[in-house]
C-alpha cells in the first residue's frame, strides 16, 4: 500500500507524518511506501524544516534524508491514499483531482480536524507532532 502524506510545503508537517508513518509501518511489519508532497513550490529541493527534524530525532524518527517536493496529478495514480493536514491543502489537492477516483484517496489526516501549521510557532512542533502521531496510529490500526 502506498501513502501520500501533504502539507503547503512540506517542510514542516508532512515530513513530520511521513517519518512517523514509515517508522510506525517498519515497527509493524508493515509493507508500506510512504511519501510527502506539498501544495507549494517554496522548498522544493530542501530537506525538511531544522524544527520538525528535530522534534523528529526528539522521539527516535530520522526525517533527514527527505527532500521536499511538489504535489502533482500524477500522485493521483500512484497513491492510495493521500492524507492532508488542513482543510486549505484539502482544497488545493482536490481542486487537482480529475474525477471521483481521485477524489475518493483524499482525506483529513485527522479526519475532522486540522494539524495547524507550526511554521511561525516554535513550540508548536511537539504538539503537533503528537496530533500526527495519533493520525497515524488510527490510520495504521484502520488499515491493518
Amino acid at each position: 500500500m502506498k501513502i501520500l502524506m501533504v502539507c503547503l510545503g512540506n517542510i514542516c508537517r508532512s515530513p513530520l507524518a511521513h517519518g512517523i508513518m514509515e517508522y510506525m509501518a517498519r515497527e509493524q511489519g508493515l509493507d508500506l511506501e510512504i511519501d510527502s508532497a506539498g501544495t507549494g513550490d517554496w522548498h522544493v529541493g530542501e530537506g525538511p524544516d531544522r524544527r520538525s527534524t528535530r522534534t523528529a530525532r526528539e522521539h527516535g524518527i530520522d526525517i533527514t534524508n527527505q527532500v521536499c517536493r511538489l504535489f502533482r496529478v500524477s500522485d493521483f495514480d500512484y497513491y492510495d491514499h493521500i492524507f492532508v493536514m488542513d482543510n486549505n491543502n484539502l482544497r488545493d489537492v482536490l481542486s487537482l483531482a480529475r474525477n471521483e477516483d481521485d477524489r475518493i484517496k483524499v482525506k483529513l489526516l485527522l479526519r475532522d480536524k486540522i494539524v495547524p501549521d507550526p511554521y511561525f510557532d516554535d513550540a508548536q512542533f511537539e504538539p503537533v507532532f503528537h496530533m500526527i502521531e495519533k493520525g497515524c496510529r488510527e490510520i495504521i490500526e484502520e488499515l491493518v
